[in-house]
């Protein structure tokens, strides 16, 4: 049976998202696939839709609206594929109580100002260029490692390479994980 994987987008959702279908087509062949537009979870509807607005709406509570939302309908533990404000969605949830295999967020705006983690394996991915990443002394105070990709900035995961590179990641991790009930299967 496919492991469960939900993914949550970025702040434009399915508006601006034609890349998701690219992490799809790799994913949902080896994935139980459920998808979330950011906007939608959070209950986002700005009169006009610039960067500026859709980020105060989220901050001015659709991120708390978001995890709520996710928190209701998310109830069976998976893994969790997330990018920019979608990240901060499934940490703030993770730490309420959503039941979560792994995280890999990828950009993930906000957690910078995290400061508990939630249990599980996190995996986080920024670009070197990127104004939104935590800084080198927050992974140390938090616990964990992230990873930084070299001349690449906040929107990386809509990039070709990146989309390839996350997927190899998450399909290795997810292998890794069921590779024991597997081998023990096989004998």
């Amino acid at each position: 049976m496919a492991e469960r994987l939900v993914i949550i987008s970025d702040m434009w959702g399915a508006k601006k998202g034609l890349w998701i279908t690219s992490y799809l087509g790799y994913l949902q062949q080896y994935f139980n696939i459920t998808f979330y537009d950011c906007q939608q979870l959070g209950n986002i509807d700005v009169k006009v839709n610039s960067e500026e607005n859709v980020h105060q709406a989220f901050v001015n509570g659709g991120i708390e609206t978001a995890v709520a939302h996710l928190l209701k309908k998310e109830k069976e533990p998976a893994h969790y594929l997330c990018f920019s404000v979608g990240g901060a969605i499934a940490w703030k949830a993770a730490l309420s109580g959503l039941p979560m295999k792994s995280l890999y967020a990828v950009s993930s705006t906000r957690v910078r100002s995290e400061v508990q983690k939630p249990d599980g394996p996190i995996r986080l991915l920024f670009g070197d260029g990127d104004v939104y990443r935590p800084k080198a002394s927050w992974y140390k105070e938090i616990g964990i490692e992230g990873e930084l990709i070299n001349g690449f900035s906040h929107n990386m995961y809509t990039d070709e390479k990146i989309i390839k590179k996350v997927c190899l990641d998450l399909l290795n991790t997810v292998t890794q994980v069921s590779g024991k009930v597997n081998k023990q299967k096989a004998i």
